[in-house]
């Protein structure tokens, strides 16, 4: 019986990017402009 080679670290986030999904990119995506916007107009 042959054993499964362990995933290697790039599979592992390939996976993990694809269980975060759209919703989770645009979430955070509107967090991260959210806090440049915000440093924005506090230096302004």
């Amino acid at each position: 019986m042959e054993t499964m080679p362990t995933p290697t670290r790039g599979i592992k986030f390939t996976k993990w990017l694809k269980k975060l999904g759209f919703w989770g990119f645009v979430f955070f995506l509107t967090k991260g402009l959210a806090w440049i916007a915000l440093g924005y107009f506090a230096v302004k």
